[in-house]
């Protein structure tokens, strides 16, 4: 019976911050959900009843005031892996489990990672705009791009993203190095053919491609600044997939404008969208697309499936399969 599901708030069915409709077909499955707008509504007559809250793409946002709205919450459900968006502690202190989806992103976001720098190595977009462009005559001899095949690929954080990233840079027979906090297992270094790198800076300096694919914490925020372009190739490009906040967004501006690096390929920026008159959308050399390593379709359902399973746990009391704990 519906009246005997679990209440849920999520962000909305559709929309641009919803649920497409097969992904809400599935929480419908297994609760019965409200939307954001309508506790808003009415929350003292919603409020009370709901025991998960379901955010996908950051909504509902999870802010204080909402959560003292929802004395009956057990849970919050965020879809993907980060969590820098989550006040843990806070959340925790209210009696409530934090739950992530981790692994289930990450084929998505190591495609989107390597659609990136092919599409900035071999300038897609510009000749794409050449190509559809109604004034083109002929096609010039100029746009040149650099070559990814037997080049030298340098990965900041090789969890479980970062290593898919280097499984499929394997397939150009490029040259893979890594810096990690700790460092893999031989067996994982020899599978990718990836050698591990103590220092970032001689990570920076060798390579020709970089890929940031760290989390977001205190000690990632500003990871890449004036200091650390400075040490890359003239030639190189950098390619962040992970948070907008790991680069000094005015430092690479002057990077890229001085020539000091090549080019930046970028699924994430710091706020999102940019303003609309930040430098970074004027810049011939940056490929910039809107936080989209997870939208696929198999993906999106995926996500979902974890979040419920995880949200069904923590309502009936059972262990938590992808629980966050802070450290």
């Amino acid at each position: 019976m519906e009246e005997e599901k679990t209440w849920a708030l999520v962000s909305e069915v559709g929309g641009e911050n919803g649920y497409l409709e097969e992904a809400a077909e599935i929480l419908k499955q297994h609760f019965q959900i409200i939307s954001y707008r309508e506790l808003l509504e009415n929350p003292v007559l919603h409020g009370s009843k709901i025991q998960v809250l379901f955010m996908w793409k950051y909504y509902p946002a999870a802010e204080p005031w909402l959560l003292r709205l929802l004395p009956s919450l057990k849970v919050v459900a965020s879809g993907g892996v980060g969590i820098d968006h989550l006040d843990v502690p806070f959340i925790n202190s209210l009696g409530v489990k934090v739950v992530n989806t981790p692994g289930v992103v990450s084929d998505s976001t190591a495609d989107l990672a390597m659609g990136l720098l092919l599409a900035s190595a071999r300038k897609i977009i510009e000749g794409y705009q050449i190509a559809m462009d109604p004034r083109t005559i002929h096609l010039p001899c100029r746009l040149m791009g650099v070559e990814v095949t037997g080049s030298t690929l340098g990965i900041i954080g090789l969890g479980d993203i970062g290593y898919r990233i280097a499984q499929r840079s394997k397939g150009f027979e490029m040259k893979i190095l890594y810096h990690n906090r700790t460092r893999r297992s031989v067996d994982d270094e020899q599978a990718v053919g990836a050698s591990y790198c103590d220092s970032l800076d001689g990570l920076l300096r060798s390579s020709d491609f970089v890929v940031v694919a760290v989390k977001l914490t205190s000690d990632t925020t500003g990871l890449i600044g004036h200091r650390e372009l400075s040490l890359m190739k003239s030639t190189a490009t950098l390619v962040n997939i992970s948070r907008g906040k790991v680069l000094d967004q005015d430092a690479l501006v002057e990077a890229l404008k001085s020539g000091t690096i090549r080019a930046a390929a970028l699924d994430v920026t710091h706020p999102e969208p940019l303003p609309r008159d930040h430098p970074l959308l004027s810049l011939p050399n940056v490929l910039i697309t809107p936080h989209i390593g997870i939208s696929t379709y198999n993906t999106a359902t995926r996500i979902v499936e974890k979040m419920v399973e995880n949200a069904l746990a923590a309502v009936k009391g059972l262990p938590v399969p992808n629980e966050v704990k802070m450290q």
